[in-house]
């Protein structure tokens, strides 16, 4: 059986790898990436069953990406965030592909 492979998208290195680390400790295979357009080619090249996925990156922000997941995947996603707003936290929570 082939283990579930896990997509980290994050532009903070360290974060991403000590994520990675923990991940690959369970089992799971992890791919990482550093921006949004790099987190969408390997969507579009690998079989990803789970994103973890930092909001604020550079040339393609994670609002962005969950749009375009979201208007062509069913893949769950978890949103890490250093915003603390309220209203940024809705935004995330709401973001589809409308």
């Amino acid at each position: 059986m082939n283990p579930i492979k896990i997509l980290i998208a994050d532009d903070d290195f360290e974060i991403a790898q000590l994520i990675k680390i923990y991940l690959n400790n369970e089992g799971y295979q992890v791919l990482t990436a550093s921006n949004g357009r790099e987190a969408m080619n390997l969507i579009a090249k690998e079989s990803i069953q789970l994103i973890i996925l930092d909001v604020m990156m550079p040339e393609m922000d994670g609002l962005e990406v969950v749009r375009a997941v979201r208007a062509e995947h069913g893949i769950p996603i978890l949103m890490l965030s250093a915003k603390t707003e309220d209203i940024d936290k809705i935004l995330g929570l709401t973001t589809n592909d409308d």
